[in-house]
């Protein structure tokens, strides 16, 4: 068998190449570097990031994280040579020179598992890797003789995965009141002895309690709006009352969240309300939306020569994740983030149910499916932790109607109207028309995969109800006037097929038409402009358009309406199985016609007189320069409306909360961002400042001499920010085009320095996992733009320095621009960039041992909006070179406060500490 050792290996980053063969290592120059990768596999650690640092993306080789993915299928690892050397009990390499002998060490350590007796995720292996050497994985040739052929044929993934269960409906929560007293023990209990006592933890306990009271109004929640600044102790300090009404009441409580992060953050506190992982795992399920989860039926088609190449290879090895998997999770789950952007996500997205084209119980796995299990499981559940998005559709039309939401608590409530906005649009573009077509055409030409159209799905249907089979006909007839394949093309040319397809073309040439006279046409951004005077062009093809959609709806407003016949009929055929597949069939059809109705709405307005409650607009979306989709969008002027009518009312008691959740502003702001505006009785408030030390502990430096524009100047200025501080540092930007160019310009020379520096948009890695790096290394910095604003949780030294590149301001679209309009204008605009500055500065202290500084590089800074910072914060006006010494010597204090702290958390009580948030 081939020696590890033997094998070359390759490190290459912004700081140099070196490359260790035949027990020597030696720098290398890009070409060199290049040239000897091509000519044989090398060992590499995160293929794709090695390929951009060598300007070579198509690098590939023997990945050791591809190796780990077949090794150890639903481990988390830090997907750097530091992860890999903690995971495998190796020492850190003390330089990037000695990188490539730790990842030799590596292969021969993890190679050397699989023939131990030992490793744990031994079955299903020697299946996998005869299948992975078909499909000439590199690895193949060394890990298939390490395997031993099992005596007894292996249980594999179809056959070892476990059913789930029918079971009775859950009966409807008792009706209980709680007793503070008891809410206050469950908070002790859950926080453990000796735990540092939080007043303010304690009280807003005893405040979230009252949301799970027997109702008091008939057209409303009891609704509590919480403030609850960091460090507060929030989670246990709902999940006290939440999970207590939860074991009394044998009710199920919904707690919402905005990030996959603080998801991930509330299924590793449930081991607080229930130590034993079994009971868990039954009491506290997480639901995400079926785009999420693997489906085993794509799966298997994949695993059956759907996929080729490289994607047959990504298949192989989800196929060994979903074997070892909690739940099925393919995106913020237990498997790792990096793994699809190891082959580029070529395949990844197709495992998913991303067309909603279930067929349910007529699928050989729907007894297995990770999406029915986690549907089935949250209906038994004390607590379910979900989105906000997911929450919003079940609330509204979800298929579960046994299960919608009565007890909710929205975490991360600052972002509930964000949510709000996004769940209740509607967007009628060629992207979103084309899916539909999809859906009811199924595969057309000489399209491959597994795509079902209706009369696949429906076929026994058809043949047992003809008025039904003619309504999918007419579906189908109706569909041809939908966007087909190619269609941007034809629509750039001018040359549409089809009414839809012209109404795109006429919304292109307004938008073209208005654009050129803003200089938006040049610009290679996605332009849009206020659906405002139509010409008669535009107005004929809505109607063209208009009178198509009326005629594909009415066939299936029938169809939905023969199979609930069927489900009345009963025929003999229709056992459990077929009834669960026509039920989620009516549902599906149900979607589709409220999406064909909403489209309907939006046209007929064109031409006619606008309506004030909702903001429309025609946009063509571009990136860099190229088209990728055209439409017309509608959002509701104020979100929160329908938020209130469809989620807040039916409920029985609803929580918002956040540390930010007034955004550094008035109650107003926070009643009128969640719906509770729209209630007749209104909300309750509760509001708990920070325990932490802001005035001696954090400082907000305002930089004055950064020209605006200057892009030279700004990345001159991160730079030497970043090595003030040491690394440890939270870029944010409000322009993908300025962080790329500010990374550019610096990364090299802070290699050099022994600080890494990664960034979204740049990096071909996902963002959970830079996170994950970013944390786990304290010299490394990370730039990002306002997914990484409101995401990062990332306390201690690993993060001790923001850096705003300037003010947030909102980006002036048709959408804000009537919003502003509405909201009073400048103090629309101070409230959001209040909400932004507080949620940024969030980030730096998370924990009361932590201390950092919090830089903006503006000198337009308005004095009205430093209110954003808690109060005491010393906020201070300087030119550049006083903030690098101001930030040099924070990092300094934390360093020395860092050492001493470590340790001392959780000794006196032996439990992990409370989170911050």
């Amino acid at each position: 068998m081939i020696d590890p050792a033997d094998l070359p290996a390759l490190h290459a980053s912004h700081g140099g190449i070196w490359l260790r063969d035949g027990g020597r290592t030696q720098g290398l120059a890009k070409g060199r570097a290049i040239a000897r990768a091509a000519e044989t596999p090398v060992l590499l650690l995160n293929a794709p990031l090695t390929g951009q640092r060598l300007g070579y993306p198509e690098l590939n080789g023997l990945d050791l994280l591809e190796l780990w993915a077949f090794l150890h299928p639903a481990r988390f690892l830090v997907p750097t040579p530091k992860g890999l050397a903690a995971v495998l009990n190796l020492a850190v390499p003390a330089s990037e020179g000695n990188i490539p002998g730790l990842l030799q060490q590596a292969a021969q350590v993890m190679l050397d598992r699989l023939g131990s007796t030992d490793w744990t995720e031994r079955e299903g292996g020697w299946t996998a890797a005869q299948s992975l050497h078909r499909l000439r994985w590199t690895w193949a040739p060394l890990v298939a003789p390490r395997i031993a052929k099992p005596k007894e044929a292996e249980r594999w993934l179809f056959s070892k995965l476990p059913e789930w269960e029918e079971a009775q409906p859950r009966p409807a929560p008792r009706t209980i009141a709680l007793d503070e007293g008891q809410v206050l023990a469950r908070l002790d209990a859950l926080t453990g002895e000796g735990a540092e006592p939080r007043p303010g933890q304690r009280a807003y306990a005893a405040a979230a309690s009252a949301a799970f009271l027997p109702r008091r109004h008939r057209d409303q929640p009891n609704m509590l709006l919480a403030e609850a600044g960091t460090g507060i102790g929030k989670t246990l300090g709902y999940l006290a009352p939440a999970s207590l009404w939860a074991g009394q009441a044998q009710g199920t409580v919904w707690v919402s969240t905005y990030t996959k992060a603080l998801q991930r953050q509330l299924d590793r506190e449930s081991l607080r309300l229930f130590p034993d992982p079994a009971i868990a795992a039954k009491r506290v399920v997480v639901r995400k939306g079926r785009e999420n989860y693997l489906c085993l039926l794509n799966l298997e088609d994949a695993l059956q020569g759907g996929f080729t190449g490289r994607a047959a290879i990504l298949a192989q090895l989800v196929a060994r994740w979903a074997a070892f998997s909690k739940d099925g999770d393919m995106v913020g789950g237990d498997l790792p983030g990096w793994l699809p952007t190891l082959f580029r996500r070529n395949g990844s997205t197709a495992l998913t149910d991303r067309r909603g084209e279930c067929i349910y119980a007529g699928c050989p796995h729907y007894r297995k499916c990770f999406i029915e299990r986690s549907s089935r499981a949250s209906a038994d559940a004390d607590i379910v932790i979900a989105n906000h998005a997911l929450v919003m559709i079940n609330a509204a039309r979800g298929r579960e109607t046994g299960q919608r939401p009565q007890r909710i608590i929205f975490d991360e409530g600052h972002h509930l109207f964000d949510a709000a906005d996004s769940t209740f649009s509607v967007a009628l573009s060629g992207q979103e028309a084309i899916e539909l077509r999809r859906w009811i055409m199924g595969p057309e030409g000489g399209s491959r995969g597994r795509r079902r159209g209706l009369a696949a799905r429906l076929s026994d249907l058809a043949s047992y109800d003809e008025e039904g089979g003619q309504a999918i006909r007419a579906a189908l007839d109706a569909a041809q006037a939908l966007p087909a394949d190619e269609w941007l093309k034809r629509v750039v040319a001018g040359e549409p097929f089809g009414a839809l397809e012209a109404l795109l073309t006429a919304v292109r040439a307004t938008v073209y038409a208005r654009a050129a006279d803003t200089g938006e046409a040049d610009a290679g951004y996605g332009m849009e402009t206020e659906l405002a005077e139509p010409d008669g062009a535009l107005v004929e093809a809505a109607q063209e358009a208009a009178l198509a959609l009326d005629a594909l709806i009415k066939p299936l407003v029938r169809l939905g309406r023969r199979l609930e016949a069927v489900i009345e009929d009963a025929p003999d055929w229709l056992d459990s199985a077929a009834r669960a597949r026509i039920e989620g069939a009516v549902a599906s059809l149900g979607w589709r016609r409220d999406l064909i109705a909403a489209w309907l709405a939006l046209l007929t307005r064109i031409g006619g007189p606008a309506d004030p409650d909702y903001v429309d607009w025609l946009a063509v979306d571009r990136i860099e320069g190229r088209e990728f989709d055209i439409g017309i969008h509608r959002h509701w002027l104020d979100p929160s409306r329908p938020l209130a009518e469809a989620v807040l009312k039916p409920a029985q008691g609803v929580i918002v909360t956040s540390a930010t959740l007034k955004g550094g502003g008035e109650w107003s702001n926070a009643e009128g961002r969640s719906g509770a505006v729209h209630l007749p009785h209104g909300a309750e408030r509760f509001e708990a400042a920070s325990p932490f030390d802001y005035p001696g502990r954090a400082e907000v430096l305002i930089v004055t001499d950064i020209k605006r524009g200057d892009i030279a100047a700004l990345s001159g200025a991160y730079g030497r920010l970043i090595e003030a501080a040491g690394g440890g540092t939270l870029g944010l930007f409000t322009a993908i085009r300025r962080l790329r160019g500010v990374h550019a310009r610096i990364a090299d020379r802070l290699a050099r320095a022994g600080l890494p520096l990664y960034a979204q948009h740049v990096d071909p890695i996902d963002t959970g996992t830079l996170v994950d790096i970013f944390r786990d290394d304290p010299r490394a910095s990370l730039l990002g733009t306002d997914a990484l604003r409101d995401g990062v949780d990332v306390p201690g030294h690993s993060l001790r320095l923001v850096v705003m590149e300037g003010v947030p301001w909102s980006k002036p679209t048709v959408l804000h621009a009537a919003r502003r309009l509405a909201g009073g204008g400048n103090a629309y605009d101070d409230r959001l960039i209040r909400a932004r500055l507080a949620q940024a500065f969030g980030r730096l202290i998370r924990r009361a041992e932590d201390r950092g500084s919090f830089v903006i590089l503006s000198a337009a800074m308005p004095s009205r909006l430093l209110s954003a910072f808690p109060p005491g914060t010393p906020i201070r006006r300087l030119t550049l070179d006083e903030a690098i010494l101001a930030v040099n010597a924070s990092a300094r204090a934390q360093t020395l406060g860092e050492t001493a702290a470590l340790g001392h958390q959780g000794a006196e009580s032996g439990m992990p500490p409370q989170e911050t948030e």
